[in-house]
């Protein structure tokens, strides 16, 4: 046998003497074409939901959760296959992501990822790495369907319509707002004790009445009229408004803050040169000369910025307000001491002022699971406890 092999390697290594450069040319392009075929043929056997589904871990974890989201059954009829999501579109990347998928291949055969036990205490750290890589390409792989150009973001609800307006102007991340969208998030995640819920059982004994002050838990749509037709805004999560008119399913209030004389000036903020904000009004109300009230224009001195205080009095569903604030800063506190301490020590609330506490806070959120609405009510409880708060 070793004789054999040896000989067979001396020919391939001998100099051919009667095979012409043409006829090596065409075998090598013919060779070229076959194995290039081959590999693109292999590559994108590699790239089907049977191919992923093959792999019991994947087949008995995450592939029935799917089943169960939007992304594969809604009234369009499209679905999104696993490689949809998880396979870069582009040549280049899908190798690179191919590459590194030999390190997910290893632990499948040596069975790191093997039970369902050892699959749940994988599955933080496997999101983690799967996310970190829609935030570094921009979730391309989610706007290869999803085009911020082609939405219709003026026909989305009020508080869909803020967030996804503001997300369009950053081209966001799809991943930074969406995460567990086609999967369940990983139970660490998930230590807010139903914050929301809690909070919106209890708006159900709330007294509206007249001249006293109350406190919204949720993203809150505001109108121009009674009836609850004209679009007047959005009421942020944790901002205080004042009721003036109380009717069976409606409450008018009233809404006092401060606003940069920039743009429309939409965004309601809770006091001058603080950007903790209380609302985003429509367009219209926001410009009109009689639903908005003006009042004296003050500079702040460290942006330069001229800011404007204004008052505002619009109609709401009676729904999702409380007359005390307290219980929202207690869950809130407890939410922010359970999820933010999965990775580190907190800092405490008084360690930044409410100014700064939005762009850390921002970098904590790859690693909590909080809707948007708790998203919004731990942060104001960090800058209402803030150090510009905290007396010295």
């Amino acid at each position: 046998m070793k004789e054999f092999v040896l000989k067979l390697w001396a020919t391939l290594k001998r100099p051919a003497t009667k095979i012409s450069l043409g006829t090596l040319t065409l075998g090598g392009f013919i060779a070229g074409v076959i194995f290039w075929g081959g590999f693109n043929t292999a590559l994108e056997v590699t790239n089907t939901e049977k191919f992923c589904i093959s792999c019991h871990s994947m087949r008995d974890n995450v592939y029935p959760e799917l089943q169960h989201t939007v992304h594969w059954s809604n009234t369009s009829g499209v679905r999104a296959t696993c490689p949809d999501c998880h396979v870069p579109h582009n040549w280049t990347d899908k190798i690179a992501r191919k590459m590194q998928a030999s390190k997910e291949v290893y632990a499948q055969i040596f069975g790191m990822i093997g039970t369902r036990e050892k699959f749940l205490d994988k599955r933080l750290e496997l999101a983690q790495h799967e996310w970190a890589r829609f935030t570094a390409n921009g979730s391309a792989e989610c706007k290869a369907c999803h085009k911020y150009e082609s939405m219709q973001i003026e026909n989305m609800r009020p508080a869909a319509r803020l967030q996804m307006a503001q997300a369009a102007e950053r081209d966001q991340s799809c991943i930074d707002c969406h995460k567990g969208i086609a999967h369940e998030l990983p139970a660490e995640m998930d230590s807010t004790g139903g914050m929301l819920g809690k909070l919106i059982s209890m708006s159900h004994s709330t007294s509206y009445k007249k001249d006293k002050p109350i406190y919204s838990v949720n993203f809150l749509e505001l109108y121009v009229d009674q009836e609850l037709k004209d679009d007047g805004g959005v009421l942020e999560p944790a901002s205080m408004v004042t009721v003036l008119e109380d009717s069976d399913a409606a409450v008018r209030v009233s809404l006092t803050g401060w606003r940069k004389l920039k743009g429309f000036g939409r965004v309601i903020y809770e006091d001058f040169g603080l950007n903790i904000p209380s609302a985003a009004l429509s367009k219209a109300v926001a410009q009109s000369n009689t639903d908005i009230r003006t009042f004296e224009t003050k500079e702040d001195d460290l942006t330069g910025l001229t800011w404007q205080r204004v008052e505002v009095d619009l109609w709401a569903k009676k729904a999702d307000f409380l007359d005390n604030i307290d219980p929202v800063w207690t869950e809130a506190k407890q939410a922010y001491q359970t999820n933010c301490s999965l990775c580190h020590t907190q800092p405490d609330e008084a360690h930044f002022d409410a100014n700064t506490w939005p762009g850390m806070f921002d970098g904590m959120m790859g690693f909590v699971n909080f809707d948007q609405a708790t998203q919004s009510l731990v942060l104001k409880y960090l800058q209402k406890h803030s150090s510009t708060f905290v007396e010295h």
